[in-house]
């Protein structure tokens, strides 16, 4: 677990994230993170849009579902 301070940036609220914790996400400065609910309602931060995420398991699942029809059009 990591600690995090919330510390004042201008007229808003922000959270520095340590070295440990950009290098564990992947994510540099200017990258974007993601605050999404995770069940339980607790919250995450991730270095992925859950909206792309969702469109990749649909886009997975169309491919599963006309398999034989891509295969025959790769053809």
């Amino acid at each position: 677990m990591i600690a995090l301070k919330l510390s004042q940036i201008g007229n808003s609220v922000g959270v520095v994230l340590p070295k440990e914790a950009l290098i564990k996400l992947g994510v540099e400065k200017g990258d974007t993170l993601y605050l999404t609910e995770a069940p339980g309602g607790g919250m995450q931060i991730a270095p992925y849009d859950p909206e792309v995420a969702r469109q990749i398991e649909l886009g997975e699942e169309i491919m599963d579902e006309y398999r034989d029809t891509f295969r025959a059009l790769a053809k």
